[in-house]
């Protein structure tokens, strides 16, 4: 007989990848780096301040987002932030270099987890379909993630909160992610850190929920326990296994 799970879809922050260093430093460098690639496009901006105020507006968007489970893009809160100091229309170009800026440096503290290659392969050579969504403000830096860690041969596709306008756990990104397949939630499981995006989102639409606790930033289940639950990425092909139907 089939198995029941076709499909595994997996999140990207603190799933797949991890961040091994404090992010008030990497943050302060990139606004830097974003700031000055403003200036040399030639925006009268105050250099020295405004990787701050980015920030802080970018702080303010996470509390709304958060909220509403609504994605705009970086690129808009950095293009509102230049309106409210008397710079409207500025260019996407100007815009998307000084993004670019900014992720650079903030990619440098990303790390590929030691599991997770293997781990999707494993999965992938088992005959599971691989999916990626992840909540992310910008969809570019997502990629470019995925293309640093070599690891989108193993996805059929990658579905960001900033590509279709909403974050997990709206049940909306998990029904686009499994469209792409045609396949109901019963059929495949999601992977991912947060019981609250990832576990409660998925579980609500009726996916096999995986909680991934390793850098989980609270190691209590809530109100939607998770259906399983493993400390590492190479935990899940035997878990699957053990799910398969007799």
């Amino acid at each position: 007989m089939p198995r029941l799970l076709q499909a595994v879809l997996f999140d990207l922050g603190d799933t797949l990848m991890y961040s091994p260093n404090p992010w008030p430093p990497i943050f302060e460098r990139a606004g830097r780096a974003l700031a000055d690639s403003l200036c040399a496009s030639g925006l009268p901006i105050d250099q020295n301040s405004f990787g701050a105020e980015f920030r802080k507006k970018l702080d303010e968007y996470y509390i709304d987002r958060d909220r509403n489970l609504f994605e705009l893009s970086t690129t808009a809160v950095l293009g509102q932030l230049l309106t409210q100091k008397g710079h409207p229309g500025v260019a996407e170009d100007i815009l998307r270099a000084a993004l670019d800026d900014f992720y650079a440096i903030t990619q440098q503290n990303w790390l590929l987890e030691a599991d997770a290659a293997s781990t999707l392969a494993e999965l992938q050579a088992a005959g599971y379909r691989l999916g990626l969504v992840s909540n992310a403000g910008d969809n570019r830096d997502v990629f470019q993630l995925v293309e640093k860690f070599d690891i989108e041969q193993y996805f059929d596709f990658v579905l960001t909160s900033a590509a279709c306008s909403y974050r997990k756990p709206h049940p909306r990104i998990f029904e686009l992610a499994l469209a792409h397949w045609g396949y109901m939630p019963d059929q495949a499981a999601m992977v991912g850190d947060r019981l609250d995006a990832d576990v409660g989102g998925s579980k609500m639409l009726g996916m096999f929920a995986i909680w991934i606790k390793r850098r989980a930033r609270s190691q209590t289940p809530g109100p939607t326990p998770p259906d399983a639950v493993v400390e590492n990425l190479e935990e899940i092909p035997p878990l699957l296994d053990s799910l398969l139907t007799p």
